[in-house]
């Protein structure tokens, strides 16, 4: 049986989203870690500590939360979370999304599920726009987007490095 917290619903049978605590640090730290090491999908370079993983979930409480996706068996499979997309006070009704699934558990609709709660999460926050900033060819985070009601508004070229390659940063927006 699913169990849900009053405020989320869960839109993939089998799995269910939920507030981000500081006990998922550790599976948060797993999945992320692996795409600092072995992709693009993020620009970080150094893998977080754990120590880290807990204060991101610290700073993601509140108007910028950070939620995640955990299958029957309460594995978390996959998180997501909202940030502020600049630091200037003009631009606090604009929210910044990311999307990490694990691995294993691609092409599930894990994806959608989170995407779609950081989506309400935003509007019930009083947010007026959701951005994403998506490493160029990274079409299944594109897509996912486009799903989403995204829209492509511009390619920033080359700039980021990782791997010794330059990398483009697709900007999408999703107005509230």
């Amino acid at each position: 049986m699913e169990v849900q917290t009053p405020a989320i619903a869960s839109a993939v049978v089998g799995f269910t989203v939920r507030l981000a605590e500081r006990r998922d640090a550790e599976a948060i730290r797993a999945i992320y870690n692996v795409e600092v090491a072995e992709s693009t999908v993020t620009f970080d370079l150094v893998p977080r500590t754990l120590d880290e993983q807990v204060e991101w979930i610290d700073a993601h409480s509140g108007a910028h939360p950070a939620v995640v996706a955990v299958d029957e068996a309460g594995e978390l499979v996959g998180f997501g979370s909202l940030s502020p997309f600049k630091d200037r006070a003009a631009y606090s009704t604009t929210v910044e999304d990311s999307v990490y699934v694990r691995r294993d558990r691609r092409g599930q609709g894990i994806g959608r599920l989170l995407l779609d709660e950081l989506l309400r999460l935003a509007v019930d926050h009083g947010f007026h726009s959701v951005m994403a900033r998506i490493v160029g060819g990274h079409e299944a985070s594109i897509a996912l987007h486009v799903a989403c009601a995204f829209e492509l508004i511009g390619t920033e070229r080359e700039v980021g490095r990782k791997f010794g390659r330059w990398l483009d940063l697709v900007e999408m927006q999703r107005m509230l």
